[in-house]
């Protein structure tokens, strides 16, 4: 009877222990995916309260002062999402077996999650990225294209809704010339190594242990692809970046780093910023 209860009680343990973990994993996911969000809306705030206080609320409306915030928050940005997690460490007593205590150190093992390989920047760009960038800009035009038309159905989304993106703004040679190294080089490289680099890498990681390969690269790139949507605070912008996050994703496993990435999302700026300029009047 004792090794009927025994078996019972092991057997009991057994299945209590894959739901834990399971439940430790969501858990996991859910606060990196916050504190990436976090991450990005306070270094807007800090940045933005700090050149407010220094330059004054007219000089920070000016186009070079607005870009170099923009340069400024996603720097910031990528050092919380990044560096807080990846370096932080926590301690505490467990008592063992044999009834010593002794300290656990949890988070050693994440700083190598931050190396260049894990951010998906191993090497150096090859042609094969470079080839990859424009098809999938392509795609993720055509991608955000159908899911643009399939929200258009719902009368809270406003398909021509504006984004304001300031480029517009920048009517003199060397305010385009901060305008495109922030924007169009900074911003894009700064993204991809937080949501398509650290992120990504990190559910693709962890989820992997959990899940299939499969599994683990759909759940991650949609978790990441809806975040980074979010981040934009507007409908049809997030839609549009949502569609893009997705093939920014699919070139990350397909290459195996960023690069592709980085080249298409400057692509995309690049275009939109001489799309705009030219709409104005400036070009």
């Amino acid at each position: 009877m004792t090794n009927l209860r025994q078996a019972d009680s092991t057997k009991g343990a057994r299945s209590k222990t894959p739901q834990k973990q399971r439940w430790k994993t969501i858990l996991s996911v859910t606060a990196m995916l916050a504190w990436t969000g976090i991450s990005v809306i306070v270094a807007q705030l800090a940045v933005g309260g700090v050149m407010i206080g220094v330059i004054g609320v007219e000089s920070f409306s000016q186009p070079v002062a607005q870009a170099i915030y923009a340069a400024l928050s996603y720097m910031v940005a990528m050092l919380l999402a990044i560096w807080v997690p990846a370096s932080s460490s926590m301690e505490f007593r467990k008592v063992d077996k044999s009834g010593k205590k002794k300290t656990v150190r949890l988070g050693s093992k994440t700083k190598s999650s931050a190396s260049r390989n894990a951010l998906g920047l191993k090497g150096w760009p090859t042609w094969t990225d470079i080839g990859l960038a424009p098809v999938g800009y392509i795609i993720s035009i055509l991608l955000a294209a159908g899911l643009v038309a399939v929200f258009s159905l719902f009368p809270w989304f406003d398909a021509g809704e504006a984004q304001e993106i300031g480029f517009d703004l920048y009517a003199s040679g060397v305010d385009r010339v901060i305008a495109f190294i922030a924007l169009v080089i900074i911003a894009p490289i700064a993204e991809e190594i937080i949501f398509r680099g650290w992120l990504y890498g990190w559910l693709r990681n962890k989820l992997s242990r959990e899940t299939s390969n499969i599994a683990s690269m759909i759940i991650s790139a949609l978790l990441v692809s809806v975040l980074f949507g979010v981040v934009h605070l507007q409908w049809n912008v997030g839609v549009t970046v949502f569609a893009m996050s997705l093939v920014l994703c699919g070139l990350r496993e397909v290459t195996g780093t960023i690069y592709a990435g980085i080249l298409m999302h400057m692509l995309k700026n690049g275009l939109a910023m001489w799309i705009l300029c030219m709409w104005g009047g400036m070009i």
